[in-house]
């Protein structure tokens, strides 16, 4: 008997296709409507083509770099020490892509109506490709309008931070065409209160706004630390102040910059956060001396927004593989994707993301608006109202995601486990989720037009009885000043969901904005995949479902 035509013991079947090479964005209905819908078409064909590499080349290149974490050298091999953090070339790959199709550039660049949104639209492929090197790429983005406030500076720097090169070279700006900022603000005493920061900065010269300084002090955290320069935070004799340091001094020797290690990180892995020592480095005064704060929040709302663009884009790549998954995954000879409790989980699971996207793409269409009043004060109130509520709503959205998907949701084969470990940082960074949830509550009641601004959105709930009562409800208890502090997250819940349900009912899908209202308007589901009756589970499973191959 010849044994060996037995040693083959099974064949794969009731396995999906492969997602690979997918076009991120062709495979995604609810991101082309909301892009549309809020102006963001003329950029059709650049968000196209990006989907294109987001779902192939860089999508590989995103494993690559997270099972390659970056590497810091502290000397080389003959004692001179050098501060390098070393990078997987995918890394390289990442960070070129996404400079040169203008992710952190475009908005600046090419000021129109859609522009940020275009820009969030791709930012959102490249998140679901590859998270960790939207953090370098964010923080140029976000640079701009802190830069903008020092003109002599901006002068010098802004050419080369809008600039669609990307160069990974050790050498100063001078030699380089295109460079990135980082920001080191957070220190080890005071954390998200940067006030208790106790890092000095003494004028080389005559102080001031544009000024030289020599800075010394300790930063718990820097991201990412192989920047050409970095916003940061020092004390002078007037307070806090906000100051630009670069990697090197104009001389093209190295400033008085140290790395003392690489944060050991739940997730973010592709991306160096680190902790570094200022021992006299050169940097300038940033805006007036002693208003390093608010000086510094010109950038800090920007990364905010960017949190949820990306806490929006792991949500839906999350989905984009569940559905996918349960699309072709059979269980009792039924497809799973077919059987009503799981449609009750897809479906809720989509509405989520799809939520999330409306009210991050409307966040861009507000940032497209310079000097509309209504916009500005919009904005205002909900980059900390999205950044709370969207990063907050990641991790169990994603492990649910994980879930449908059994085992193979569980492995690093597949991304989910990557999606899951990042969801995290975004609801830390740039203020966890009691900072935001307390800034809400401060812009509603000491910025006037906020307030307004909020309820001018919300309108009369668009013929909507169940929308109109949430809003009435929510009017009443923001008037209600009772332990305030106390309630702070569940008013910017409310504020959240009442803003999604409007957009949602703007957007024109009544199945969608149906489906929204009746499950997060009336309390009903605790956890993903309690959707009340009634509703068309199956259209808005399939809505989400990406059409591939």
């Amino acid at each position: 008997m010849n044994l060996h035509q037995f040693a083959e013991t099974h064949e794969v079947s009731n396995q999906p296709p492969s997602l690979d090479g997918a076009n991120l964005w062709r495979i995604d209905l609810p991101l082309q409507q909301w892009t549309g819908h809020f102006k963001g078409d003329w950029a059709h064909k650049r968000i196209d083509a990006y989907g294109a590499l987001a779902g192939g080349p860089l999508m590989a290149a995103g494993f690559l770099a997270n099972q390659n974490k970056p590497v810091f050298s502290s000397h080389d091999r003959y004692g001179h020490r050098i501060d390098l953090v070393e990078f997987h070339p995918a890394y390289h790959e990442l960070m070129r892509t996404a400079i040169e199709h203008g992710l952190p550039s475009l908005p600046w660049t090419d000021p129109q109506p859609g522009a940020h949104v275009a820009r969030a639209a791709m930012t959102y492929m490249h998140t679901q490709a590859e998270a960790g090197s939207g953090c370098p790429l964010t923080m140029t983005f976000a640079s701009v309008p802190a830069l903008k406030l020092q003109p002599d500076l901006a002068e010098r720097w802004l050419p080369k931070v809008l600039a669609t090169t990307y160069d990974a070279r050790n050498v100063g700006m001078a030699h380089k065409g295109g460079v990135t900022l980082g920001m080191a603000m957070t220190e080890k005493q005071g954390g998200t209160d940067v006030r208790a920061n106790t890092t000095r900065a003494y004028p080389v010269g005559a102080g001031g706004p544009g000024q030289a300084y020599e800075l010394v002090g300790h930063k718990w955290f820097c991201s990412a630390p192989m920047c050409d320069a970095f916003l940061t935070l020092a004390q002078t004799e007037k307070g806090l102040s906000c100051f630009l340091l670069p990697r090197h001094r104009p001389d093209d020797t190295r400033n008085e910059f140290y790395i003392q290690r690489l944060k050991n990180k739940l997730g973010n892995c592709s991306n160096a956060s680190s902790e570094v020592e200022f021992r006299g480095a050169l940097a300038w005064m940033i805006g007036e001396e002693g208003r390093g704060v608010p000086t510094i929040i010109e950038m800090v709302a920007m990364t905010r927004f960017d949190c949820m663009v990306g806490s929006s884009a792991l949500m839906r790549q999350a989905l984009t593989q569940a559905a996918h998954h349960c699309a072709y995954r059979q269980v009792g000879g039924k497809r799973l994707a077919d059987q009503p409790l799981m449609q009750n989980v897809l479906a809720d699971l989509a509405l989520e993301s799809e939520a999330a996207l409306a009210l991050s793409m409307r966040m861009g269409l507000a940032l497209d608006c310079p000097g509309d009043e209504q916009q500005a004060h919009f904005a205002r109130l909900v980059t900390a109202v999205g950044k709370y509520w969207i990063c907050k709503r990641a991790p169990a959205m994603i492990n649910e995601a994980a879930e449908c998907m059994g085992g193979a949701g569980y492995v690093e084969d597949s991304i989910l486990p990557r999606l899951y470990r990042e969801a995290p940082v975004n609801s830390t960074w740039e203020g966890s989720g009691n900072v935001q949830c307390l800034d809400v509550l401060r812009a509603l009641s000491k910025e006037p037009g906020v307030l307004d601004a909020l309820f001018a959105e919300l309108g009369d709930g668009h013929g909507d009885r169940r929308l109109a009562a949430h809003i009435q409800q929510l009017k009443a208890d923001l008037k209600d000043s009772t332990d305030i502090q106390y309630r702070a997250r569940q008013l910017t819940e409310d504020i959240a969901l009442g803003l999604q349900a409007k957009l949602l009912l703007e957007g024109g899908n009544a199945t969608v904005s149906d489906a929204f209202i009746e499950s997060r308007l009336s309390g009903s589901g605790r956890v993903y995949g309690g959707l009340p009756r009634g509703l068309d589970v199956e259209a808005l499973v399939l809505r989400s479902t990406p059409a591939w191959p």
